[in-house]
């Protein structure tokens, strides 16, 4: 049995009187995904469940209630039942993890004192002890319950738990010293005493992390890998949505048992050759999956049916939920309640189903009437129509697939989950992702980023600009815009694209090539024109392309292979282009124009290649069959020898061209990458290739062919970026530490705002003096301002600054805005203060409603700004950009995620179009960088060290040559909101 135990707890000293109960705490309920990837659901133990937990204690072995109690403890008296059921929520606490309404395993709680005697707060330990029904160990019920049951404990100001457990009972000896958290261990009077400190430590949030990656992995193989599938809804006429998943099923090969369910069939014992039921517990047999196509006021019954008989999980195909209104929300959180209850898990409603291409599965349960072809994709849509889209476009161009889903909208599985499978699944090398919202974009982007570390992840967003989520998503409310979210995805290696025939080309390249060892790109073909649309292609999207090589019109297959062969063989270049048009010959006939034998002759040169290190793209025009015969490993039929044909003897012969062509230089003459770009940043992007590439090699010999020279190179674009973000993520920078950091003075000043009467739950926005103050404890430093409500007073301010001073309007409708002329710089004598004041006053409006100051002038530099704000969707981010309102009008902003690295503070300086201004364009010096990535990393470490700064912005900081200057500053503190990261692992609520 996998328990902890207290002492007998028939013979405890009795506990005080309890203190009233509190409230029922329903947000302590939640479900979790188990480590066989079936669900149950934890929630309080109330008076009203004595039935079940007697029930429940029948069903535990006498091993197992030895284990609890230390002694034989055949049956729970009224006394037990009383206690167990009763709680205040506060000093003792229960949790039953249920399925189907029946209790699988219990945990509970009494806070105790020094002495280990019941007690109230401010105690802050108590013993905690498990029972899981002996049918449910190896689950990872106790694992579970152990993570809920610390939290609530922290939640009543709990910070220790002590256990008793029997040396015998090593399994729930493991449950605790697996759990990470910080622990103590002794051995008393023949038990083994456990202390677990509940503080999270980055152990157990790891420890946490990997069994929810196992869980959810397992619950979407569960799905994908079925040994049966019941179609709830196939009727007897042909046609019909339950009929034409049958008929997939059965038309893919599906390796394992088919059953066809409809409570019309009571006379009818085959569909199409399978066995057909009235229901699933009529089937008699184990079902894995069910895919339900009955109306949506008919599913409740289905979905119980399922849950009956031990159904593991749902592929819901009806309509009518939470995309067609409020009814239909309500119909949609049922189901998944009723769904959940069973331990079962949803993909839908309103999918368009699921298909698994591996050879011992053959699963198509979807309404596509064609099994894709085997291959090394995952495909996942949130559209139905987008996914077919997706499968005809990937079909068209010989891609395959390992693994497809439509979720439809996604109550219950969503992309997070199968990210949580492809990460670790072998038959995926490449994900791709359309998506129309993000449910938990704080979980996408950490597990996109785990995911985008061993395999590249393609996503395209769907529905960015129509303000609201599609019908039928739940998603959390975000105030970021967009363009944000996407940058942050980017910094976390997703490869984003804006439509689905970018999707499709950049997973195409991504996985038939290896990843680009850089930037360096060889450009060859029979085209000069199309050449040097290649050439300006690669430009645009930031590579570097050598001088294309022109083979001239009269190429045959032969010489491309020798050209692209010489191409992979040259150093000095990371990818190659070849680009090709039909030949038309004097008698009108097209050369080649088939295509097949000039792809059998790249993909010869391809293979001759030692190490398959660069990737090969194929531009073609009117090239008939060339791109087909690209996709596949071998040619359907053999070259045809005659001219240009490329066959084993006239390659070992080293045959010349034929009479009458032109030759041509075989390999890229020697030729030196192009200057960079005007405005190039220095360090933005590498200037030499590393000597080693990504080990990422594919698995089939088929080249990526496009139909345009733009679509092409920006799949390659996308390749190059995603290479050197793994480069860069094999090596991560780190998050610096800076002695001058008072971290518990800035904390003792925003508790001492925070705490003060009056202050709004929506927090507090700090005055000048409390914004520099608390800036100050992190090492950041506020030019003062001095308000000038007249003339006298700004005089007064600059002697006391000393001139030269710079007087500026701060009224909000003026404020950061310079080309409103409500700023006068350089003012070196009481007589151009006096005279600005007077300027500013009769232009822009009376002193009042200016609102100037006086502030001291500093170096002169770049005017930039810096901020910082926490979303709740997403977290907190560090943004940073040049300061004006053609920054803003271009949107010309960089974003990180907090906490921010030193390599992320450098390239938010470089990511900027801008940039340049920064590193000396047209002839002006650079500025200090380094003082302004330390000034990014500072504002970084005080938003992470104190959640309860939701809000910063420095603006102008100006960077000089020598150092910066803070000029303006405003910080706002709220009361932090709870890390639903950090919390126990629970699916999305309903």
């Amino acid at each position: 049995m996998q328990s902890a135990s207290e002492q007998s707890e028939a013979a405890r000293t009795p506990a005080p009187p309890a203190p009233a109960e509190h409230a029922y705490p329903d947000h302590w309920e939640a479900d979790v995904v188990l480590r066989d990837g079936g669900t149950a659901r934890i929630r309080p133990i109330t008076a009203d469940d004595a039935d079940r937990l007697v029930s429940f204690y029948e069903q535990v072995s006498d091993e197992s209630k030895y284990y609890r109690f230390f002694a034989p403890y055949p049956r729970l008296s009224a006394k037990d039942v009383h206690r167990f059921t009763h709680h205040d929520f506060v000093d003792r606490v229960g949790l039953a993890a249920t399925v189907g309404g029946e209790f699988i395993a219990t945990v509970r709680y009494d806070r105790i004192n020094a002495q280990g005697l019941p007690a109230s707060a401010p105690a802050d330990e108590a013993e905690v002890a498990f029972l899981v029904q002996d049918a449910h160990q190896g689950r990872g019920v106790a694992s579970a319950l152990l993570e809920h049951i610390a939290a609530v404990a922290r939640e009543r100001d709990i910070r220790r738990f002590a256990a008793e457990v029997l040396p015998a009972n090593t399994k729930m000896i493991k449950v605790f010293t697996d759990a990470g958290y910080t622990q103590k261990r002794s051995f008393e009077d023949g038990s083994v005493r456990l202390h677990l400190d509940l503080e999270p430590t980055d152990r157990s949030l790891a420890v946490q992390r990997a069994r929810e990656q196992r869980a959810e992995a397992r619950s979407v193989q569960r799905l994908l890998t079925p040994g049966s599938v019941a179609v709830v809804g196939a009727g007897r006429a042909p046609g019909g949505v339950g009929r034409t998943v049958l008929r997939n099923l059965l038309g893919a090969g599906f390796t394992g048992r088919v059953y066809a369910v409809n409570a019309a069939l009571t006379g009818e014992t085959e569909l199409d050759g399978v066995p057909a039921h009235p229901s699933v517990g009529a089937i008699g047999e184990p079902v894995d999956l069910a895919v339900v196509a009955v109306p949506a006021e008919r599913v409740p019954e289905a979905v119980a049916d399922c849950g009956e008989h031990g159904v593991r999980g749902l592929v819901v195909l009806s309509a009518g939920y939470a995309e067609s209104g409020a009814a239909g929300r309500e119909r949609q959180r049922e189901l998944v309640r009723q769904a959940r209850s069973y331990g079962m898990r949803i993909i839908g409603p309103n999918a368009f189903g699921i298909i698994n291409t591996a050879d011992d599965v053959r699963l198509n349960a979807s309404l596509a009437p064609q099994m894709p072809a085997a291959g090394r994709i995952g495909l996942f849509t949130q559209s139905g129509a987008i996914g077919i889209a997706l499968l005809a476009g990937l079909h068209r161009r010989g891609a395959g697939l390992s693994s497809f889903i439509s979720a439809g909208n996604r109550a219950d599985v969503s992309g997070n989950d199968f990210l949580q499978h492809w990460y670790d699944d072998p038959g995926t090398d490449v994900v791709l992702l359309y998506l129309e919202s993000i449910g938990n974009p704080r979980k996408f982007t950490r597990l996109a980023r785990r995911t985008a570390a061993v395999k590249p992840v393609v996503v395209v967003k769907g529905a960015r600009h129509s303000g609201s989520a599609p019908p039928g998503h739940r998603v959390p409310v975000t105030r970021i815009p967009h363009a944000t979210v996407s940058a942050l995805l980017r910094q976390a290696g997703v490869i984003r694209v804006d439509t689905v025939t970018e999707l499709v080309d950049a997973g195409l390249l991504l996985a038939a090539q290896p990843l680009p060892a850089g930037p360096r790109v060889a450009i060859l073909g029979n085209s000069e024109s199309l050449g040097l649309l290649t050439y300006d292609a690669c430009l645009t999207e930031g590579l570097r392309p050598l001088r294309p090589l022109d083979l001239t019109t009269a190429a045959v297959p032969a010489d491309f292979r020798d050209a692209l062969a010489a191409a992979l063989a040259d150093e000095t270049s990371d990818a190659v282009v070849v680009n090709a048009i039909p030949w038309v010959g004097e008698d009108g006939a097209t050369e080649f124009g088939d295509g097949e034998v000039l792809a059998a002759a790249l993909r010869e040169a391809v293979a001759s290649a030692p190490t398959p290190t660069k990737p090969v793209v194929v531009v073609h025009v009117e090239m008939g069959g060339l791109a087909e015969a690209l996709a596949v490993a071998t040619s359907t039929r053999p070259a045809a020898a005659g001219r240009g044909a490329v066959t084993t003897e006239n390659r070992a012969a080293g045959a010349a061209a034929p009479a009458g062509a032109e030759t041509t230089a075989s390999a890229p003459g020697p030729s030196a990458a192009p200057p960079p770009p005007p405005g190039a940043v220095p360090g933005a992007a590498p200037s030499a290739a590393p000597t080693q590439p990504l080990a990422q090699t594919p698995t089939h010999a088929t080249i990526p062919a496009y139909p345009a020279a733009e679509r092409a190179v920006r799949a390659l674009a996308e390749a190059v970026r995603y290479g050197q973000w793994r480069r860069q993520a094999a090596e991560p920078g780190r998050v610096p530490e800076y002695e001058d950091i008072d971290e518990a003075g800035a904390a003792a000043l925003i508790e001492g705002v925070l705490g003060g009467d009056g202050v709004d739950d929506r927090g507090v926005t700090l005055d000048t003096e409390e914004a520099g103050a608390l800036l100050a404890r992190y090492g950041i430093a506020v030019r003062p301002t001095l308000p000038a409500p007249t003339p006298d007073a700004a005089v007064a301010a600059a002697a006391r600054l000393g001139y030269p001073v710079a007087l500026k309007t701060t009224a909000p409708h003026l404020r950061h805005r310079p080309d409103l002329g409500g700023v006068r710089l350089d003012l070196a004598t009481e007589e151009q203060l006096r005279t600005a004041y007077a300027e500013l006053t009769e232009v822009l409006g009376k002193p009042e409603e200016l609102q100037p100051v006086v502030q001291a002038m500093v170096p002169r530099g770049v005017d930039t700004v810096v901020r910082s704000a926490i979303d709740p969707a997403v977290g907190a981010v560090l943004s940073f950009g040049l300061a004006g309102a053609p920054s803003e009008l271009l949107g010309d902003t960089a974003h990180r995620l907090v906490p921010a690295t030193d390599r992320d503070a450098a390239e938010l300086v470089r990511s900027l179009r801008t940039a340049p201004m920064l590193f000396g364009w047209r002839g002006s010096a650079p500025v200090d960088t380094p003082a302004l990535e330390e000034l990014l990393l500072r504002v970084s470490r005080l938003v992470d060290d104190h959640p309860e700064v939701v809000a910063v912005s420095l603006e102008p900081v100006v960077v000089a040559p020598r150092g910066l200057s803070v000029l303006g500053a405003t910080v706002r503190l709220a009361p932090p909101a709870p890390r639903t990261d950090l919390g126990p692992r629970s699916l999305p609520r309903y």
